[in-house]
């Protein structure tokens, strides 16, 4: 290592526990270039193709790994382009520390050329924000950055001038008035609640006839504990979509996703239960859960800003959720009646044969785009890692893939930002290599920056094959989808071409033209064998599905509003004839799942 600050800084962050930091150049940090090469690849740099997504990969190493993620950008338009990365990161609770740039102190003020006031600029995603003025601050920003990260669960930014990048290194500042002297290291607390609103919370559920759960990322760690509450209070459990892998599949109290991509299981659960226990979860869409006074309410969450902030909670548990869990299980009674568990392992099986059901139906010839996620559910590899993006995808995504106890699965959550499915999947595969990974991405987002990062997976190939699959997945269905059905439930207007059509690509192709494998199917009784061969593949594949644009995401209930708004927008529409047709027969598979339930004889005689 040299002895400039940038060396100090990069030896500090690898102290730190990091041995990547995905980013890209600038001659704003000319001085951090040069330190990391010197830094002989500990840590290493990884060159993304757009800072932006740099960010999206270190937020995913970040939620993958549950380490700190760290990206890095230049002065300006580069440190501008890490935003919405970063917002990622916040929105979700993701500990990342940014490191980007600025112009030499003596040029600040003057309007100089990239000239940013960039503590303003991170001053709201960051929960830390520090210039770096001197060398003999940078210790004690490094260190403040990646504990503030962790412990706020955020982001934290250090901003560092290029002058004060090249000057020599302060490893320990003089002892005199004005210094600070800080070490590396953190360790995580114990958070417990609160020894009466314990029993208040054991009260609550005690005297619940219909319990429902709802969890979410925040419940990550405390599985064992979760599956013991739910037994012994006889609940179902829904999950948030930042939950969505938290609980496996195959327990048939677990309802699945809640919300406009929720299951109706979940959907049913929510309207009928009498208590309601969210555990590590701020899921915000009100109108997905019991209705205000339908339910009484018991909250678990390590932050107390967000107790009781989504529905009026009795018992408010401000705490780790395994912690919190640990300490209410012995004062829970074990219902003696089940029957309101029962019902819901009964929806859940129901729920799971009408999406079977739905995802075998194939229009005029095209796929089924639920179908690609069905085929992928019954050949989901051993600890897979799986990424999704944002648009009508995501749907399919959360509702048709069985989740195995040991799958890794994110997306962006709260921000709900398009474009991180692919970078989130890159950052995987650097972190478990040995582990097969596959995103789910629609063709707007791959269009969007996919494509581009298709680059970056070139430029590290050797480092991204393996034995284990790397897939993106590409439902190509030439329709930014989820906005094309809002349009018609929420706006009542029919869709608009000019705005949600995007140009049709070749993208297996345009894999094979970056040395990748490509993978492409447009015909339904070729899914199954798609998958199989992308599945095979050592080098990463594009695997590149022609989807039926004209399936409707249907929701578990519509509001009367929304149906009246469809209906409307229909009318316009130039696709009504199919999008009614459609929507028709995916409905009837509910209807003729209880028209089944009720006849005599086993499956052949109904």
């Amino acid at each position: 290592m040299g002895n400039q600050v940038s060396d100090f800084v990069l030896e500090r962050v690898r102290q730190w526990g990091v041995r990547r930091i995905y980013g890209y150049p600038g001659d704003g940090i000319n001085g951090l270039l040069g330190a990391f090469g010197r830094a002989g690849g500990d840590p290493e740099f990884i060159q993304s193709r757009h800072e932006e997504m740099a960010a999206f990969m270190a937020c995913g190493h970040a939620k993958f790994t549950g380490e700190v993620g760290v990206c890095v950008a230049t002065s300006g338009p580069g440190a501008i382009h890490l935003l919405n990365g970063l917002y990622d990161a916040k929105l979700d609770h993701q500990p990342v520390v940014a490191i980007v740039g600025q112009q030499k102190r003596s040029a600040l003020g003057a309007r100089y050329q990239q000239e940013v006031k960039l503590e303003l600029l991170f001053s709201d995603v960051s929960e830390y924000c520090q210039v770096v003025m001197d060398a003999a601050q940078a210790r004690h920003v490094i260190d403040r950055a990646f504990k503030t990260a962790l412990t706020r669960r955020g982001v934290a930014t250090v901003i560092i001038p290029q002058d004060v990048q090249e000057e020599a290194a302060v490893p320990s500042p003089p002892r005199v008035h004005g210094a600070v002297f800080s070490g590396v290291g953190w360790s995580r607390p114990r958070m417990l609640p609160d020894k009466e609103e314990l029993q208040k919370a054991a009260e609550v559920l005690n005297a619940g006839r219909k319990v429902a759960m709802l969890i979410g990322q925040g419940a990550a760690d405390a599985v064992e504990e979760v599956v013991a509450t739910a037994e012994l209070l006889g609940a179902g459990v829904a999950e948030a979509l930042l939950g969505r892998a938290v609980l496996p599949d195959d327990l048939p109290f677990v309802t699945g996703p809640i919300g406009l991509l929720g299951s109706k299981p979940s959907d049913r659960m929510m309207q009928e239960c009498d208590t309601l226990l969210m555990v590590g979860s701020s899921f915000p869409y009100a109108e997905w859960l019991p209705e205000e006074g339908q339910a009484r309410g018991v909250q678990i969450d390590s932050d107390g800003t967000m107790i009781g902030v989504r529905y009026p909670m009795e018992a408010n548990l401000v705490g780790d959720a395994k912690e919190s869990l640990i300490a209410l299980i012995p004062l829970l009674e074990r219902k003696a009646d089940r029957s309101w568990r029962e019902g819901i392992e009964k929806d859940v099986k129901e729920w799971h044969s009408v999406m079977a059901k739905r995802a075998e139906q194939h229009f005029g010839g095209a796929i089924n785009p639920q179908a690609v996620l069905s085929a992928l559910s019954e050949r989901l590899p051993d600890r897979a890692v799986l990424t999704a993006d944002s648009g009508s995808g995501t749907n399919w995504w959360a509702r048709h893939i069985t989740m195995h106890d040991d799958t890794l699965a994110s997306l962006s959550g709260t921000l709900a930002t398009m474009g991180p499915g692919v970078p989130y999947a890159i950052a995987a595969r650097f972190a478990y290599p040995d582990r097969p990974v596959i995103a789910v991405v629609g063709d707007g987002a791959f269009q969007m920056n996919g494509m581009n990062e298709m680059i970056t997976v070139k430029r590290y190939l050797d480092r991204l094959t393996s034995d284990a699959p790397l897939v993106f997945c590409v439902l190509n269905n030439r329709d930014l989808n989820q906005v094309t059905w809002e349009q018609r439930a929420l706006g009542g207007d029919p869709r608009f071409e000019e705005s949600q059509a995007i140009p049709d690509f070749p993208y297996a192709r345009y894999a094979e033209l970056a040395g990748l494998t490509g993978v492409y199917c447009d015909k339904p009784d070729g899914v199954g064998g798609a998958w199989e061969q992308a599945l095979s593949s050592r080098l990463p594949v594009v695997l590149e599905f022609k989807v039926d644009p004209g399936i409707a995401p249907i929701p578990p209930h519509a509001t009367w509003e929304q149906m009246k708004n469809t209906a409307r927008s229909l009318v316009h529409d130039p696709e009504r004839a199919d999008v009614t047709r459609r929507g028709l027969a995916q409905k009837a598979t509910e209807f003729a799942e209880k028209v089944a339930e009720k006849l005599p004889g086993d499956k052949g005689e109904k």
